[in-house]
């Protein structure tokens, strides 16, 4: 048994929709989130930003919080930077966000499926979901879209009205059509926020949620280590480098009504970066 709490981290609240899955099937853990709100987005940057960021953001957790595991809920972090935090942080696990969701894809999908993934500018150049969908079934069809507006207008909370929709059909109408697209996975932890309008636009187009296929990840890796906590969850926190309304707002909705206490707590910059 281990009562310390398993870190998460994410370049902004995008991240926050992988909670309601760990609360509801882990809810003796606690949760120790960092959102890096005011350098958000990270998909538009170069990689050696992205992985300098990270860098900062995993030390802060794993040397300050003293976490027992570190959930990187962020595709394109998970895509960049992933092997080099398991380099820097040995003694606790670390773990992706697009591995879990690339899993799903091969284990459910054959090859008369069209498989799209969307995400950030680094997480589709990466190549890190077609990598690895097609090293676990490489005859599965997949195509990419980046749709770098997404994030920024999340994360600005324009998500259930006509600008969303309008951006939505920009980066998604030609791309479902063109490719025949029956299979889609929102290769971006921001994106579930926004699923909706992708249902209501696109019936009938299967979804994958990476937030959703994480925990799998997450209840093996407490197994293997002997990692699960002991008792109900204490406290949990949530820090951001800017602590918005959009990012105060969102967790409220996530806990409301759950009982669990939650503390906000705004993180400088010029700590986070010593840290790293």
């Amino acid at each position: 048994m281990d009562d310390r709490p398993i870190g998460f981290f994410d370049s902004g609240l995008g991240g926050l929709t992988c909670i309601p899955y760990l609360l509801k099937a882990l809810p003796r853990e606690r949760i120790v989130y960092f959102g890096d709100t005011a350098r958000t987005p990270y998909g538009s940057k170069a990689p050696s930003t992205i992985r300098a960021f990270a860098k900062e953001v995993a030390a802060f957790l794993a040397e300050t919080q003293g976490v027992k595991m570190i959930a990187i809920a962020c595709n394109t972090v998970s895509a960049i930077a992933l092997e080099e935090l398991r380099l820097l942080h040995p003694a606790i696990p670390v773990l992706g966000i697009v591995s879990p969701a690339a899993r799903t894809v091969a284990e459910t999908c054959t090859e008369k499926n069209r498989i799209g993934v969307i995400g950030t500018k680094a997480t589709i150049a990466s190549e890190a979901y077609p990598d690895k969908i097609l090293g676990r079934r490489p005859g599965l069809k997949v195509s990419q879209q980046a749709c770098p507006a997404f994030v920024p207008l999340i994360e600005e909370g324009i998500i259930e009205n006509n600008i969303m929709d309008l951006t939505v059909k920009y980066y998604l109408d030609g791309f479902i059509a063109d490719g025949n697209i029956d299979t889609l996975v929102l290769g971006c932890t921001h994106y579930p926020l926004i699923r909706g309008t992708i249902d209501r636009l696109y019936p009938g187009l299967r979804v994958i949620d990476p937030s959703e296929e994480m925990l799998r990840s997450i209840q093996a890796a407490l197994a293997r280590y002997s990692l699960h906590a002991s008792g109900r969850a204490a406290e949990h926190v949530f820090y951001a480098s800017d602590l918005s309304e959009n990012f105060t707002g969102m967790i409220d909705l996530i806990f409301s009504g759950t009982g669990y206490p939650v503390t906000f707590k705004a993180l400088n910059l010029e700590h986070l970066e010593r840290k790293g």
